[in-house]
């Protein structure tokens, strides 16, 4: 799985999906030639690996050993993590998504690793226990619509929008769509607490932390939900509710294309040319969730903007890792942190193959990009909930 090596990074992902699908055994060989994998030798894998583009070796047992120890050195940050099972895997969103696309969907699709869709009636009804792993689609969990009322609330995808989705929290007993929202964030919370692995990218961060933090309180103004927000709600916000941000202050301005001062979006001085961040170092043989969602063939990767572009440093739980950052500019990309029996990563951006991808853009090619390490992240959320783990040391 290293630069020079892999020819098809993205797709390497599927190929070990496909490999646990079946009973094999893998292994995961942390920080050894760019994150590889070691599978059992199987005719199949072999014929998927030469179908999908994928690179690999067939090596002997006698080799295979002696990687194992050299990986086993106390002198080697690297580390042999036994994949034992392939997670059910369920996203988050809309049946009919907006004419934006999700780049979590587009890479599993790539990669072949298959997925259920589900929505809000799924997640109310308790679906989530069918599934290992949640990502969450670029969802407005405060029910402002996205906040994209000051540039597109004349646009008639922004109108239909509204419209089914006052029509699916009215189905679903709700006189608001914010309160909706708000009960589907505490559900999806459940399901962290009770063990689940989730994973959100753009405004599906920040907004289901504020939702979690404005949970009986009306943060919406009268174009979202009918009524007035509350008088003084900054104040009433509970930031023990919420998984990764605190002390953030709430954006009042219904025009404005941002939720709180928690994305570093309108306070960025970064140029697009020298806009990258820095995966962090971890121990593979103790931390070895932080250091599997790390895994790839560069530990700079280049940057690309969203709603939720980063996170400001400052509003970070300490409890929180910092996985990947641009400390010049005080912005995590990048975070992991525990919530109860479970565990959840926010990553920053929209599309880590179009810098600024736009409403009405076309998507991205993917055949285009496939050793894209912004993309290889993703994949790493997919696979480590079927990883064997040790306790952590930090």
């Amino acid at each position: 799985m290293s630069n020079d090596t892999q020819k098809n990074h993205l797709k390497a992902y599927g190929i070990v999906y496909y490999a646990l699908e079946n009973g094999l055994k893998a292994k995961w060989l942390l920080n050894y030639d760019g994150g590889a994998f070691l599978i059992e030798n199987n005719e199949d894998v072999i014929r998927e690996c030469k179908v999908r583009g994928v690179s690999y070796d067939v090596i002997s047992d006698a080799k295979s050993a002696l990687i194992l120890e050299e990986i086993s050195s106390p002198s080697k940050n690297q580390e042999a993590v036994t994949l034992e099972k392939a997670p059910k895997i369920a996203v988050y969103s809309p049946k009919d998504k907006m004419p934006w696309d999700d780049a979590v969907t587009m890479v599993l699709t790539y990669a072949e690793i298959p997925f259920d869709v589900i929505y809000d009636e799924e997640v109310l009804n308790d679906k989530l226990i069918l599934y290992e792993w949640l990502h969450l689609h670029h969802e407005d969990f405060t029910g402002q619509y996205g906040r994209f009322y000051g540039s597109f609330r004349t646009a008639p995808w922004y109108i239909q929008q509204k419209k089914d989705a006052e029509a699916l929290a009215k189905k679903l007993g709700y006189a608001k769509v914010s309160e909706e929202k708000r009960d589907v964030a505490k559900k999806i919370r459940d399901y962290v607490v009770g063990g689940g692995f989730m994973f959100a990218m753009c405004s599906a961060t920040d907004s289901f932390d504020i939702a979690l933090s404005a949970d009986g309180v009306d943060i919406c103004e009268a174009m979202f939900d009918g009524d007035a927000s509350e008088v003084n709600y900054q104040s009433k916000l509970n930031f023990t509710n919420s998984f990764a941000f605190t002390d953030f202050e709430l954006i009042r301005n219904p025009t404005t294309y941002e939720f709180s001062s928690i994305d570093m979006t309108r306070k960025r001085r970064i140029q697009k040319e020298s806009d990258y961040f820095v995966l962090n170092d971890f121990s593979a043989k103790w931390d070895q969730v932080p250091t599997m969602l790390c895994q790839n063939h560069t530990q700079v990767v280049k940057g690309f903007m969203g709603q939720t572009t980063s996170f400001d440093s400052k509003h970070i739980k300490s409890t929180v890792m910092i996985l990947g950052e641009n400390k010049t500019n005080g912005e995590a990309r990048y975070i992991h942190g525990t919530k109860g029996k479970g565990m959840f990563t926010f990553y920053g951006g929209h599309d880590p193959e179009d810098y600024q991808h736009r409403v009405g853009d076309p998507k991205t090619e993917l055949d285009l990009h496939p050793t894209s390490p912004g993309y290889r992240l993703i994949l790493n959320n997919v696979l480590f909930p079927a990883a064997k783990k040790k306790k952590q040391k930090t």
